[in-house]
C-alpha cells in the first residue's frame, strides 16, 4: 500500500482522520497476514514502511513507529501525510539450543 492521506478534511476532525488511517493500516495489515506463506514453518510477514510529509521526504520506519508519528502529525499541522507499507515473507530466526 502506498497512499496519500489527508489529515485535514471537510467531514472530519483531524483527530478522526488520524484514527481512520490507523484503522485503514491495522486492516491492511490483518488482510496480508492471512495471505499463505511460501514455507509456513520456517518463515512469517514482516512489513517495509515509509513515512512522512509526502512520497519524496518519506523516512524509512518500522509499522509500529507510523502509529507513533501518526500522533504528532496533529500537532505538526500537516494536512496530508504519506504512508508507504508493503509486505514481504521473512525466514523465522533459528533457535539456539542451551
Amino acid at each position: 500500500m502506498k497512499k496519500t492521506f489527508q489529515i485535514e478534511q471537510e467531514k472530519l476532525k483531524p483527530e478522526r482522520a488520524v484514527d481512520s488511517i490507523k484503522n485503514e493500516l491495522r486492516k491492511y495489515a490483518k488482510r496480508e497476514k492471512k495471505k499463505d506463506l511460501p514455507n509456513s514453518k520456517t518463515m512469517y510477514w514482516d512489513f517495509d514502511c515509509k513515512f512522512g510529509k509526502n512520497a519524496q521526504e518519506a523516512n524509512i520506519c518500522s509499522f509500529d513507529e507510523i502509529f507513533i508519528a501518526l500522533n504528532s502529525v496533529i500537532e505538526e499541522g500537516w494536512s496530508e501525510c504519506y504512508v508507504e507499507v508493503i509486505a514481504k515473507a521473512v525466514d523465522k530466526p533459528l533457535k539456539e539450543e542451551a
